[in-house]
């Protein structure tokens, strides 16, 4: 275990070891006491304060020239207050008494009344997990350190095939630190890195041009770009691409739809992972608010939500409210077994927190949000899925799509892909869209392979005007049929 400036450097210090547990914030105990006495002082029941100081950098490359780098430094802490069942909420970026306060008697605006309560003596949480331990924090990393990786990768990506016309890279790094302190007497701090790189590609063939993307991401400092997992970047973005010009429009029409394993997930995520965050439902705008301990699919499908993913992206070691998340089964053998929680949406269902509590920055309340959203693997293998199939279509790489959450009706567009004809893949597909609804098609998945894969893209989740990074993946599933926008036959 690292200690001192030295573990602070790496981004693997625990809370209340080496540096002071407000220092990195120039707080102290007393200023954050102040100001949550001054957030209860109309009578709220519970305040929290976020702090949050965050440094992002970001690079990238085109045709082999930099054409854009720049730092982002944020800092500040947002004020939360409830009363019943409102919330009021205020930030300030600056951490001064006189402005947390001024922010503090904002967000107590929603109560009126005496203070009912005040701080308690805080107890500081030592047992984090550590999910996301460092080598070197990306406050390490020089710039020139970063550079050589993306040149590489243009030089390989032009390498790679004589029908690439156009490169272009986007490099990412992030290294942020999360202070939550609470009127009951919590307070948990976070080490939170983040890195992500994209490659794409446009590719030239007989007047034609045809364009895809491949990258990764996850909360790993600069050892995640392995030699192997920098080939891949390439390979696949390149392979992604080329495949376009023998690619064809299926026919339009209702048929079995095989969703490959890994970044199929975004089906899972948007159509129907939404529909289980448990503000909609409180609300009684889910399709599954009066699901709950009903089965919604086949016995065969497990949904879990996972903050425990080491080093992926949607992995978190602590929630934005403080508390410590888990694994969180959503479908146990089709029965839908519990929503997702914040600690506002848990207390009027009268259930733990499941940590899902998230939000974009300081700027920000919290919300239910998903982290590590997938399905477990299934009793049945890929080979045998495609082979059940006798005319349809496999999905291997989504892009864009829409989604109305309450109703869980969608829009996904195909970027890759393959027909199945006789129990077959046979030729390459692109620009389709498939058209459903969430719930009802989670009932029509009637086969589930046994190789569960995570996708590493570096997925962002809006919800209400915030964006939080999540991870999302799933198995190699048959839907029994799905609406296939192609061609006209």
């Amino acid at each position: 275990m690292l200690g001192g400036a030295e573990a602070e450097r790496t981004g693997t210090r625990g809370p209340g070891e080496g540096i002071g547990y407000f220092a990195r914030f120039g707080v102290t105990e007393t200023l954050i006491r102040e100001t949550l006495a001054a957030a209860l002082s109309r009578g709220g029941d519970y305040s929290d304060l976020f702090f949050q100081h965050r440094v992002s950098t970001s690079m990238s490359l085109e045709d082999g020239a930099v054409n854009r780098a720049f730092t982002t430094v944020e800092l500040g802490v947002g004020v939360r207050v409830i009363k019943g069942d409102q919330t009021g909420y205020a930030y300030t970026e600056e951490l001064s008494l006189e402005a947390m306060r001024s922010a503090a008697r904002t967000a107590a605006a929603i109560a009126d009344g005496p203070s009912r309560a005040s701080p308690q003596h805080f107890h500081v949480f030592k047992d984090l997990p550590r999910r996301y331990v460092l080598q070197a924090g990306w406050d390490a990393v020089r710039p020139e350190q970063k550079l050589p990786i993306l040149e590489g990768l243009n030089t390989a990506a032009f390498q790679a095939d004589t029908r690439v016309a156009k490169v272009s890279l986007s490099f990412s790094d992030e290294h942020g630190a999360v202070l939550v302190a609470d009127s009951t007497g919590r307070i948990v701090e976070d080490l939170q890195p983040m890195t992500s790189l994209y490659l794409s590609c446009v590719a030239e063939q007989n007047g034609k041009r045809e364009q895809n993307a491949y990258g990764v991401a996850g909360r790993a400092g600069l050892d995640f770009y392995s030699r192997d997992r920098l080939d891949r970047i390439v390979r696949e973005a390149v392979a992604r691409t080329t495949i376009l010009f023998d690619s064809v429009q299926p026919p339009a029409g209702e048929m079995p739809v095989v969703l490959a394993a890994g970044s199929s997930g975004i089906l899972l995520h948007e159509a129907i992972g939404h529909g289980m965050e448990a503000d909609f439902n409180r609300k009684g705008t889910s399709i599954y608010a009066d699901k709950l301990n009903k089965p919604i699919a086949h016995p065969f499908v497990n949904i879990v939500d996972d903050g425990t993913n080491e080093y992926a992206r949607g992995a978190i070691n602590v929630d934005d409210e403080g508390n410590v998340p888990g694994k969180t089964m959503l479908v146990e053998n089709g029965v839908l077994t519990t929503f997702l929680h914040d600690s506002i949406s848990a207390r009027h269902y009268k259930v733990k927190p499941t940590g899902n509590g998230r939000r974009e920055s300081y700027r920000h309340a919290p919300l239910p949000r998903m982290r590590s959203t997938y399905m477990l693997p299934g009793p049945h293998t890929p080979d045998e899925i495609i082979a059940s199939v006798k005319k349809g279509i496999y999905c291997s790489n989504f892009t864009n799509g829409q989604v109305n959450i309450g109703a869980g009706d969608f829009t996904f567009y195909v970027k890759n892909g393959y027909l199945i004809e006789d129990g077959k893949l046979t030729r390459p597909i692109k620009d389709v869209n498939i058209i459903g609804n969430g719930p009802k098609v989670l009932e029509k998945v009637d086969m589930v392979a046994n190789d569960l894969v995570i996708d590493e893209g570096g997925w962002t989740c809006g919800k209400d005007g915030q964006g939080v990074p999540v991870s999302q993946g799933i198995p190699t599933v048959r839907v029994a049929s799905i609406t296939v926008g192609g061609r006209n036959a």
